[in-house]
């Protein structure tokens, strides 16, 4: 297994756009604080799938500031269903708005909520943007920019990866959602004894706890993870060194032979995590979902 990232060219944003979006991702995040204090509506997508006013509120914000900073990008919101058709279509620079990643922890009062915007160049991750609201700590970079987060509205300093121990008999901490756990735990359990599993709402706050250290690998293996989910946090995970890949090992890719056209969704089981993980884990990972799933399924 050789997990690559293909080579990248991303015109360089300005000192002065990078400052913009900065500005933008935490008016929006403290909008989402603003209206989580006062009642809201809460309504249903689809099963366990849910959206608020707070939601919409915030992709109007978003979308509008982003189509003002970049005229000539197409941008594509969770929230527009008009706008994932262009998707198709090609463009060089794709935005992803995600206003809340982590709807069901906000619903619940929960912290773990982020507002996201993500950016493709060429059908390749090349930058993110994401806010915590309630830590107002803002997190962005990408191959070609680094990787820097800022508190409030301090300077921005250099956000460095710690890369945590490795797995070893006694000590294996693994991200998995709490569906992928009810149906994956107990068999990644078997054939990893020592895998200590944790999770928190937000797809970019779990990736960024593996760039901080906190876990050794993330895993996604429902395939209902979509674009506006993970261009913003690949693309930081991608600037840390992380590998992002498949059950197969090969590489997680953008392009639409792997996207589902009509809902956006990844159609690869997703791992985000440090090298040394992937490699330890991965056949155990395999061979547990091959446990897991019915034979129609056995499609890494």
């Amino acid at each position: 297994m050789t997990p690559s990232t293909p080579p990248l060219i991303m015109p360089p944003f300005t000192a002065a756009q990078i400052q913009a979006m900065r500005q933008l991702m935490q008016r929006c995040g403290q909008t989402a604080q603003q209206m989580a204090a006062h009642e809201f509506q809460v309504y249903e997508k689809g099963k366990h799938d849910y959206v608020t006013d707070v939601d919409r509120a915030l992709d109007q914000q978003l979308t509008a500031g982003l189509a003002r900073l970049f005229p000539a990008d197409q941008i594509i919101s969770e929230e527009n269903p008009d706008s994932w058709s262009a998707f198709a279509t090609p463009a060089d620079r794709q935005w992803f708005v995600d206003p809340l990643d982590g709807t069901d922890d906000f619903i619940h009062g929960r912290s773990h909520y982020a507002v996201m915007a993500g950016l493709l160049v060429g059908h390749q991750p090349a930058a993110g943007w994401i806010y915590a609201p309630a830590v107002n700590r803002l997190y962005y970079g990408g191959s070609e920019i680094g990787l820097f987060q800022a508190t409030g509205m301090a300077p921005a300093e250099p956000l460095q990866p710690v890369e945590p121990a490795h797995p070893s008999a006694n000590f294996c901490p693994i991200l998995l959602g709490y569906r992928d756990q009810k149906r994956f735990g107990s068999a990644i359990a078997h054939l990893i004894p020592a895998a200590q599993f944790s999770s928190i709402g937000s797809f970019g706050l779990k990736v960024l706890q593996v760039i901080c250290g906190q876990a050794g690998l993330y895993l996604y293996l429902n395939r209902r993870v979509k674009l506006w989910d993970t261009t913003a946090p690949v693309a930081l995970a991608q600037a840390a060194g992380l590998v992002c890949c498949d059950l197969n090992g090969e590489p997680l890719r953008f392009t639409s032979d792997r996207i589902n056209a009509q809902t956006l969704a990844h159609q690869q089981l997703i791992i985000i995590g440090w090298r040394s993980y992937v490699t330890a884990l991965l056949p155990c990972l395999q061979q547990a979902v091959l446990e897991c799933c019915p034979l129609p399924e056995r499609q890494f």
